[in-house]
């Protein structure tokens, strides 16, 4: 009787795990189609939006480090790390408004520089500093 039931087993696993592997690759292809169409989508919002350059403030300024770690046997070895820097802009009305910067603008602004800051949308394209 004992064989018969882990001869079941061993066919109901190997029903199970080829679906099991077939949702997690539909699950990982599914969320790459949505990033990509998130990131489409933002581009063409982006490109539709009037570009404005309006007094602001540089008010707050903050870095995203990502760690990509590679397993080597039991051991984590960081193995690629990406830095994204961010910029929040205050505008005379109040509002606010946080956007991506590459590194080099992030090491020339500073907290609490006033100026003329040039964007589209959500895509920064520069800030000219007030120099009185």
């Amino acid at each position: 009787m004992e064989e018969v039931y882990f001869s079941g087993f061993n066919n109901a696993m190997f029903d199970i795990v080829p679906t099991f592997i077939g949702i997690i690759f539909f699950v990982i292809i599914t969320m790459i189609i949505i990033s990509i169409v998130k990131g489409i989508s933002q581009w063409q919002k982006n490109e539709q939006s009037p570009r404005l350059s309006v007094p602001a403030l540089v008010k707050t300024k903050r870095a995203k480090v990502s760690r990509h770690n590679h397993m080597n046997g039991n051991d984590f070895h960081p193995h690629h790390t990406n830095t994204s820097y961010f910029v929040t802009f205050e505008f005379e009305s109040g509002d606010r408004s946080e956007l991506k910067v590459s590194g080099k603008e992030y090491g020339l602004l500073a907290e609490g520089d006033i100026g003329i800051l040039t964007f589209q949308g959500t895509r920064y394209l520069g800030f000219e500093r007030n120099l009185n």
